[in-house]
């Protein structure tokens, strides 16, 4: 397998990962789920994708009950969740969604029971949220990273013009910006890996994770 750092961080992902946003609960058992990540983690991949919105925080619990049972060594392997868009579908009240600094702690605190471990090492912002200051979502991420619930911090979906922002504002105020944008990239999927991220690669050397690089399976 081979790994990669992430952009200008030090962290190295292998350039596959495991996924869980149209595979956990619904689609299989935990016993496929054991098989599937058994495989995976044997290969070498060292990277697993999750979010507190997949199948409505079940396929964090799916992953949580594997990996305890697994007992891989808890360094062998990099465990990432997103915030954003809440676990309780419609049933989703004020503050349970978006980036406020009491969601974000929250789904933190959630995610790390859900998937059970201590901490995660990336945490993605999972769409931008124009009704939150981006000083707010800042620094709640470095807080959440100074207290060790978080070792990175990233967006997924945001524009270029938005991931600058957050360096400038970081920049600014001595804190830590995001290392990792988690975009679409396949081929119907193309203009912000190819165009609209260049700027952000040149400046602060941003690092990228995917996915749906077959288009939920449409390119299979």
């Amino acid at each position: 397998m081979e790994y990669r750092r992430l952009g200008k961080a030090g962290l190295q992902l292998s350039v596959l990962s495991f996924g869980s946003w149209v595979t956990f609960h619904k689609q299989i058992s935990d016993d496929s789920a054991d098989e599937l990540m058994g495989i995976a983690y044997d290969q070498g991949i060292n990277f697993f994708d999750n979010a507190e919105v997949y199948a409505l925080g079940e396929s964090e619990k799916m992953m949580g009950r594997v990996l305890k049972k697994k007992s891989w060594d808890r360094t062998s392997y990099v465990l990432s969740s997103k915030a954003y868009f809440g676990w309780r579908g419609k049933k989703n009240k004020p503050n349970q969604t978006g980036l406020s600094r009491k969601h974000l702690v929250e789904a933190c605190h959630e995610a790390l029971q859900r998937l059970q471990t201590d901490y995660l090492d990336l945490y993605f912002c999972h769409r931008p949220d124009t009704d939150v200051p981006i000083e707010e979502v800042i620094w709640t991420m470095h807080n959440l990273i100074q207290q060790g619930k978080i070792l990175y911090w990233g967006t997924s979906m945001w524009s270029g013009a938005e991931i600058m922002e957050a360096h400038r504002v970081a920049q600014q105020n001595g804190l830590i910006g995001p290392v990792v944008e988690q975009t679409q990239y396949n081929m119907f999927e193309r203009n912000k890996i190819e165009l609209d991220y260049q700027p952000v690669y040149q400046n602060v050397c941003l690092g990228t994770t995917i996915w749906s690089p077959l288009a939920a399976g449409f390119l299979t």
